[in-house]
């Protein structure tokens, strides 16, 4: 039960947080995007405040074989440069600049009942589908 409560409270700071802070705003992402047009630099102070945050998170758990509730703990490793995460990194990042919505926002916005919200959501579902049989073709 400790564990169903831990990770409802941290969903429900994490969509808090990405509503106070905009990023479940397109309009404030694109515009944080558009370094040649009318540039929107806050987000990158939320993107700093992330970065602080999961920084000191990362190096206490380096190391530790478990979580603080006793689950598994597995870090990436980041040591391998493949050619599916740079395809994923530069399809994501495509995703992103076209609609200025990623995986956490969109689940937010979706929640909220927005259209924009459930399209995101329904070609999310859509990738995770593809993804097994177009990763086949890769290396």
């Amino acid at each position: 039960m400790a564990k169903l409560l831990s990770a409802l409270i941290a969903g429900l700071l994490f969509g808090l947080g990405l509503l106070l802070s905009g990023m479940s705003n397109p309009a404030k992402v694109l515009g944080f995007l558009d370094v040649t047009g009318r540039w929107d630099p806050s987000l990158a102070l939320v993107m700093a405040g992330a970065i602080a945050v999961a920084f000191f998170a990362f190096r206490r758990a380096e190391g530790q074989t478990h979580s603080v509730l006793g689950e598994p703990l597995q870090l990436p490793d980041k040591s391998r440069l493949t050619l599916r995460l740079v395809l994923g990194s530069v399809l994501f990042g495509i995703g992103w600049g076209l609609a200025g919505i990623c995986p956490g926002p969109g689940l937010v916005l979706a929640g909220m009942a927005l259209p924009a919200g459930w399209w995101f959501v329904a070609a999310m579902l859509l990738g995770m589908l593809l993804f097994r049989p177009l990763s086949r073709c890769l290396p």
